[in-house]
C-alpha cells in the first residue's frame, strides 16, 4: 500500500469550483483581479495615507462598533477623531450617509467609513434560510440569491456582509445549523463558494455588489452537545478533512474577509490563536485578507480565561492575527498604540491591518464615491424581478418528504374544501426566518395567505389549534416574531382543529419552530415540535382525513412517528412563503430539493452523519441503542418528488488509474413518470481500505437536471485525483492510497454501489 504526500494547497479537493463542473445552469461567474496598473494606484494611495496617519488613526482604522440606539453622539465623536474605522447594524440609507459624513467632512484624513450588517439571506427581500438554499443543491441560484440580496445590502450603503456562513453542523441541536449547508463538507463547499460568488463576484468593487465575510474560522459546528459558544475539540483529521474545505472553497472563490469564530478550538480560543489565523488560514488555505473577530471576541478572550484584561487581549488578538476588532462599544484595540510604545507588539503588525482596511476601501470606490443615492434603495426594493427569483428559490428548495398514496399535488379543480391548521399557519413574520429585521420592512406573506390567494373558489377554514408556543428564554435575536396567543388552556383549541379536519377535504397543518427558536442562541435539549404541536398533529390525523404537514424548521424535528400522509420540508421560505408553498402543493411546480443533513428519529441519536466510518461490527449499525428502533428519519440527500426517476448503465471509463489521474463516471437518469420534474443526481465513493479507515460513503459529486416524463439523459461526473484524497491524522499530511473504490449514483446517500475502479502504480 503507497502513500503520496500531497501540497497542502490541494485541499481544494473538495472545493466546487469542481461544483461548477458537476452542476448544471450557468457557467460560474469568474473571479476578475484589478490589474497590475490598478493594484499599484490602490498600493500608492494606500502608502500615502499611512505616511499620514498617527498610531492612534491606524488602530481606529482596524476598530469597529455597532451603532445601538442611543449612541450617535458618541460615534460621531470618534468617527471624528478617527477612532473608528467601521460600523455595524445600519442599514437606512440615509443613516449610513449621516454617518459616513462625520468620517469624510470631519475627520482629520477624511478616510470614509466601512458599514457591515447581517445579510444573511437578504436584506429587504427575504429568500429561504441558508440550510433551505442548502437544499436546493443548486449553486446557480443560492448564487443568484445572494448578488440579489447584495444589490438590495449596497443600494442602502452597505459594504460588508458577514456571510456566508459555511461552518460545518452536524449535532442539530445546535441552533446556527440554520444558517449553514448541513453536514457534508463537499456539498458545504459548493454553498460557501456559491455564496461568495454572489456577494462579491469576484474582485472588490464590482458594482452593486458587497464583501463577503465567511465565518466563523473554523469548527463552531462542532461545539459540544450543539451548545452555542461552548468549546470545540476536533481532531487533525475532522478539522482537514470536514470543516475547513468549505473555507478554502470560500477564499478560492474570492472572499477577502473572514471572521474567527467566538470559542476555543483545542483549548485555545479562534481570535487568539496564531496557528489558526496565520499557519492555517494563510500560510496553508491561501488567504490574503483581513481577519474580524466576532462581537465582541477580542475582550471574550480575557472570560475565556486567555487574556489577563483588555490590553493583553489586544496584543494576543493583533499578534495572533486579528486584523478588525468588532466590538459592542469599546474595543481593546484602542490599547494598541501604547501596547506598541512598551514592545509588546510590533507596528508592522498594526500597519499591516491598517494597509488591508484603507485597500479595501479603495477597491470598494469608498474614497471616490462614499455616498449613496437615497432614492435609489426604494427602486432597487421594489424591482419585482428580485420578488420572483425568491419565489423560485423557495421552490427549489422545498424537500418533500412522504407522499403517500399520492395525496400531493393537490386537484384544485376537484378540490371544494380545506382546513389550514396549526399556530404558524397564519404567521407570514415567522416564515421569514431568523436573522431578518423589521427595520428593512422585508414583505412577506403566510402560508395560509397563499392558499388563500392560490385557491380563490374554495372554502377554507382556518383555526390556529394551539398557541404559538414560548421560549423558555427570550431570544436577544427575536427579530420580528409576533406575541404569542394567550390562551389559558394551551390544548382549548384541539376540538376545533378536529372539527374543521373532519369537514375537509383536505387539512394542512403548517407546523414547526417559531422565527426566534432557530438561529444564534437557540440551541435546544430537544427536536420536539414546540408547545403542544403534537398533540394537535396527532388529534388532527386520528381523524383519519387526509393531512398533509407543511414545516417550518431550519433542523430536523421529532415529528412523534406521525401518520400523516404527505409532509413537506418547506423550511423557512422567505417573503415568497405564501405563494411557492401553494405552486408546491397544487403541482404549479413539483419539489426537487434533497435534505442536507442526516434526520434523526430521536433526539438521542445525534450526532447522525451519513458520512461515518464503518465499526468492527457494521452489520449492527441499526442496533447501537437497543430501547430504539434504526436511528435515521430520512437519509442525507433525500427527497421525493411528483414523479419518478431510474438510474442505470452506470460506468467508469477505466477499471484502473494511475494515482494523480482522473476518471469519468457516467449515468443514465430516466424520467419514468407521466410529469417534468428535477432530481438531484448523487454521486457517492467509497474507499475499501487505506492508510487510515476511511467513511462508508462520501459525496464527490451532484447535478440538478430538469428531465420531462420519459426523457432520458446520460450524466457525467469528473472524479479529480483530489478526490480521491484525505487527510492522514498520523502522518499530518495529504495522502492518497492505491485502492479499490466503490462507486454510487443515485437519488440519496442509500444507493447501493454498483461499480468500481482501481488506483494502482504500474508495476
Amino acid at each position: 500500500m503507497k502513500r503520496k504526500v500531497l501540497n497542502l494547497s490541494l485541499l481544494g479537493s473538495v472545493v466546487p469550483v469542481l461544483a461548477a463542473a458537476l452542476i448544471t445552469g450557468p457557467a460560474v461567474i469568474a473571479q476578475t483581479p484589478a490589474t497590475a496598473q490598478s493594484q499599484a494606484q490602490v498600493d500608492a494611495r494606500v502608502d500615502a495615507l499611512m505616511k499620514q496617519m498617527t498610531v492612534e488613526e491606524k488602530a481606529g482604522q482596524i476598530s469597529q462598533v455597532f451603532a445601538l440606539p442611543g449612541m450617535e453622539g458618541a460615534l460621531g465623536k470618534q468617527i471624528a477623531g478617527g477612532q473608528l474605522g467601521s460600523v455595524l447594524f445600519l442599514s437606512k440609507a440615509a443613516d449610513t450617509n449621516r454617518f459616513q459624513r462625520m468620517a469624510v467632512e470631519q475627520s482629520r484624513l477624511k478616510i470614509p467609513l466601512l458599514f457591515g450588517f447581517d445579510v444573511i439571506h437578504g436584506l429587504h427581500t427575504i429568500f429561504p434560510v441558508p440550510i433551505g438554499m442548502a437544499a436546493s443543491w443548486d449553486p446557480v441560484i443560492v448564487e443568484q440569491a445572494q448578488a440579489a440580496a447584495a444589490r438590495e445590502a449596497r443600494a442602502v450603503g452597505i459594504h460588508w456582509t458577514f456571510a456566508p456562513m459555511v461552518d460545518i453542523a452536524r449535532d442539530p441541536r445546535w441552533g446556527r445549523m440554520v444558517e449553514g449547508a448541513g453536514e457534508d463538507p463537499y456539498l458545504g463547499s459548493a454553498m460557501a463558494a456559491a455564496q461568495v460568488r454572489g456577494f462579491q463576484n469576484g474582485a472588490l468593487g464590482q458594482p452593486d455588489r458587497v464583501l463577503a465575510g465567511p465565518k466563523h474560522f473554523v469548527g463552531y459546528g462542532a461545539a459540544l452537545g450543539g451548545r452555542d459558544y461552548d468549546e470545540v475539540d476536533v481532531s487533525d483529521a475532522q478539522l482537514w478533512n470536514v470543516y475547513l474545505p468549505p473555507f478554502k472553497a470560500a477564499i478560492d472563490a474570492g472572499a477577502e474577509n473572514v471572521m474567527a469564530a467566538y470559542m476555543q478550538v483545542n483549548g485555545i480560543p479562534a481570535p487568539g490563536s496564531r496557528w489558526l489565523l496565520n499557519d492555517v488560514l494563510r500560510d496553508k488555505l491561501g488567504f490574503k485578507g483581513f481577519v474580524v473577530n466576532d462581537a465582541d471576541g477580542v475582550r471574550n478572550l480575557i472570560a475565556e480565561g486567555f487574556a489577563t484584561g483588555p490590553d493583553d487581549a489586544a496584543v494576543r488578538a493583533i499578534n495572533a492575527g486579528v486584523g478588525m476588532e468588532m466590538a459592542l462599544a469599546s474595543p481593546a484595540f484602542r490599547t494598541l498604540p501604547k501596547a506598541i510604545a512598551a514592545g509588546k507588539v510590533d507596528p508592522v503588525r498594526l500597519d499591516e491591518a491598517a494597509r488591508r482596511i484603507l485597500s479595501v476601501k479603495m477597491r470598494l470606490g469608498l474614497f471616490d464615491k462614499p455616498y449613496v443615492d437615497e432614492a435609489k434603495a426604494e427602486r432597487v426594493f421594489a424591482d419585482p424581478k428580485t420578488r420572483v427569483l425568491a419565489r423560485r428559490a423557495a421552490e427549489r428548495a422545498a424537500v418533500l418528504l412522504r407522499n403517500e398514496g399520492g395525496l400531493l399535488p393537490l386537484d384544485a379543480k376537484k378540490l371544494r374544501s380545506m382546513a389550514v391548521v396549526g399556530p404558524l399557519a397564519d404567521s407570514a413574520t415567522d416564515a421569514l426566518g431568523p436573522w431578518v429585521f423589521k427595520e428593512n420592512n422585508p414583505p412577506s406573506s403566510s402560508i395560509l395567505a397563499g392558499l388563500r390567494n392560490r385557491l380563490k373558489g374554495v372554502r377554507i377554514s382556518y383555526t390556529q389549534g394551539v398557541p404559538r408556543a414560548v421560549r423558555a428564554v427570550a431570544s436577544p435575536f427575536a427579530g420580528l416574531a409576533k406575541a404569542p396567543t394567550d390562551l389559558t388552556d394551551s390544548k382549548v383549541g384541539i376540538p376545533e382543529a378536529v372539527a374543521a379536519a373532519n369537514a375537509a377535504d383536505v387539512t394542512i397543518m403548517v407546523l414547526g419552530e417559531n422565527q426566534d427558536m432557530i438561529g444564534e442562541s437557540a440551541s435546544r435539549a430537544s427536536l420536539a415540535l414546540p408547545g403542544e404541536q403534537q398533540a394537535l398533529l396527532d388529534a388532527v390525523v386520528a381523524t383519519g382525513k387526509p393531512v398533509v404537514i407543511v414545516l417550518l424548521n431550519g433542523r430536523p424535528l421529532d415529528l412523534g412517528g406521525t401518520k400523516a400522509q404527505a409532509i413537506l420540508d418547506a423550511w423557512y421560505p422567505g417573503s415568497e412563503a405564501g405563494a411557492a408553498v401553494a405552486n408546491l402543493l397544487l403541482g404549479d411546480v413539483a419539489p426537487g430539493g434533497k435534505l442536507p443533513f442526516t434526520w434523526p428519529a430521536n433526539v438521542g441519536h445525534v450526532p447522525l452523519i451519513y458520512s461515518h466510518l464503518n465499526s468492527h461490527q457494521p452489520n449492527n449499525a441499526t442496533k447501537r441503542y437497543w430501547d430504539q428502533p434504526g436511528p435515521v428519519a430520512w437519509p442525507y440527500g433525500y427527497g421525493l418528488s411528483y414523479t419518478s426517476f431510474a438510474y442505470s448503465n452506470l460506468k467508469v471509463d477505466r477499471e484502473t488509474v494511475a494515482p494523480g489521474q482522473p476518471i469519468e463516471v457516467s449515468v443514465d437518469l430516466r424520467n419514468t413518470g407521466a410529469r417534468a420534474a428535477d432530481e438531484v443526481a448523487q454521486l457517492y465513493i467509497h474507499q475499501r481500505s487505506g492508510t487510515a479507515s476511511r467513511p462508508v460513503r462520501e459525496l464527490k459529486g451532484f447535478q440538478r437536471v430538469t428531465l420531462k416524463p420519459g426523457e432520458t439523459r446520460r450524466l457525467s461526473f469528473q472524479l479529480r485525483p483530489e478526490d480521491l484524497r484525505y487527510w492522514n491524522s498520523a502522518t499530518h499530511d495529504w495522502v492518497a492510497d492505491e485502492a479499490v473504490f466503490d462507486v454510487a449514483v443515485g437519488g440519496d446517500s442509500r444507493v447501493p454501489f454498483r461499480t468500481t475502479f482501481n488506483v494502482a502504480a504500474d508495476r
